[in-house]
């Protein structure tokens, strides 16, 4: 059985179920998870990241509900795409930083709390992938778990998708999230919206901030051999010359977030 079918339709946690869009690729991975979330006996439901515009993916999320409440992790359109079909289907309001994407109420705010489908919803505004980025920390019966959007992937690293996205605020974002998760009784999971969930937050924080400092070294070492004002694409050939072709703009667009930080005087 392949990766795809073993975490489609499987419960992620105590409350969320994950239903994986048919998007597979470069970078989406397996394909969009988007999440249904209730507490157990809820007679409604909360869907997160509806997905692609497929007609038959939006169909089996609506059988999961009724849904109550729809909510976006961020506007890229492997999330967001059959968001608009998707809350005409079920007839549910849909939340986002970006009020671009709210249907039928108001934009999310950094540290409110979301109650639906029985569930209590701390919202954490993350900016770093894209400048709306959102995770959500689901209190769970289990205790928590923390949805991630694309903020955290559950293979490999996420793009900093430059000029929306920005490195020092990603940064910020990661050691925000590793903060929240330390207290805990125990490891808090990651929800993703690509890959695997992944057991224990902080772990994968730490790496995630590990890998950065690994490739801003790369990079100040590159920008050391080729000259200071040395272009993005440059920088790239030298840094990522391993990268698969698939993925070369997403690396130049890393590189480029990477150049705006040091750029701009910091470390």
């Amino acid at each position: 059985m392949s990766e795809r079918n073993r975490a489609d339709g499987e419960r992620a946690s105590e409350e969320a179920t994950v239903l994986l869009a048919p998007n597979a690729g470069p970078m989406t991975l397996d394909g969009t998870n988007s999440y249904v979330l209730r507490t157990p006996g809820s007679p409604s439901a909360i869907v997160v990241d509806p997905g692609p515009d497929d007609p038959a993916h939006l169909a089996r999320l609506a059988a999961a509900g009724p849904v109550e409440l729809v909510l976006i992790t961020h506007h890229h359109a492997d999330h967001v795409a059959g968001a608009a079909a998707f809350a005409a289907l079920v007839g549910a309001p849909t939340r986002a930083f970006d009020p671009e994407f709210c249907i039928g109420a108001e934009p999310l705010v950094d540290g409110e709390t979301v109650r639906a489908a029985g569930l209590s919803l701390e919202v954490l505004h993350t900016p770093g992938h894209t400048a709306d980025s959102a995770c959500f920390l689901v209190h769970g019966a289990a205790g928590p778990a923390m949805l991630t959007g694309d903020t955290i992937l559950g293979r490999g690293t996420t793009i900093i998708a430059d000029p929306d996205g920005a490195l020092g605020p990603y940064l910020a974002s990661l050691e925000r999230l590793r903060a929240l998760a330390g207290p805990a009784d125990g490891p808090v999971p990651a929800l993703p919206a690509h890959g695997p969930v992944l057991p224990d937050l902080v772990a994968i924080c730490d790496a995630y901030l590990a890998h950065r400092a690994e490739r801003l070294a790369q990079v100040r070492a590159a920008l050391a051999e080729l000259g200071a004002d040395a272009s993005a694409e440059a920088v790239t050939d030298l840094v990522y010359h391993d990268t698969d072709a698939s993925v070369r703009q997403a690396a130049e667009a890393s590189v480029r977030a990477q150049l705006a930080h040091l750029r701009g005087g910091r470390s």
